[in-house]
């Protein structure tokens, strides 16, 4: 077994310098699916924000993609999050840009200045969410499953090691978020490891994955019934 690609020793995770989570330890190889489930404000969240350096380490060691966060310079956090790849509830999207402008704005600030390899890849990540031909509808103009594609689209644009996806299902309707975890389990299979917060027991029981819950200020791994 080989040197995990996220490690976690004795972490203290904190929402607004609140402890929520104490005394965290695991390991996650690399192409793994994790799912981390819990009630709302049980911290699985904070736990993927700490993961990205949206919110500070309280305690305890995280080295994610060979970065220990405790070490991470507040200037260097971009580096980082080019190893990563990040897909929110709410999407976050720019809705003054439409479908190839989000995607080339990404590429444009992460470093890729020829111009036909932007385009190159911006197809092919259309075509793995399926939103070919989708290049100019603005966020607005597509559904929520598509919107939730594009922002998934957008988390893979360079190709990260590790994607941290929070409740990216939460908002979607049940026919639809099966369409999300499809793409999701497609990248996993693809190399990239997946690391998943979410309420939703329905989608780890038909899309099972090595599971920690988050509960009492504690992680614990479960196995759930399928």
């Amino acid at each position: 077994m080989g040197t995990p690609i996220i490690s976690i020793q004795q972490a203290a995770i904190q929402q607004n310098k609140n402890v929520v989570l104490n005394n965290v330890t695991l390991d996650i190889e690399a192409g793994s699916f994790v799912y981390f489930i819990g009630r709302t404000g049980s911290g699985k969240s904070s736990l993927i924000r700490t993961l990205y350096a949206a919110l500070p380490l309280k305690s305890g060691e995280i080295t994610i993609c060979e970065t220990t966060l405790a070490k991470l310079k507040s200037k260097r956090v971009h580096t980082l999050r080019r190893s990563l790849g990040i897909v929110f509830q709410d999407f976050k999207l720019l809705p003054d840009r439409n479908v190839y402008q989000n995607l080339s704005f990404v590429l444009r600030a992460t470093g890729w200045k020829n111009k036909t390899e932007r385009e190159t890849r911006i197809q092919e990540v259309l075509s793995l969410v399926k939103l070919e031909g989708k290049d100019k509808k603005y966020p607005q103009t597509l559904s929520g499953g598509e919107q939730q594609r594009l922002s998934i689209g957008r988390a893979l644009l360079n190709n990260p090691k590790v994607l941290l996806a929070d409740e990216p299902t939460g908002n979607l309707d049940p026919i639809t978020r099966w369409e999300i975890m499809d793409v999701l389990r497609t990248v996993n299979k693809q190399g990239t490891t997946v690391l998943m917060a979410t309420h939703d027991f329905g989608i780890i029981q038909k899309y099972p994955g090595k599971t920690y819950k988050c509960e009492d200020g504690i992680v614990t791994e479960v196995v759930v019934k399928i």
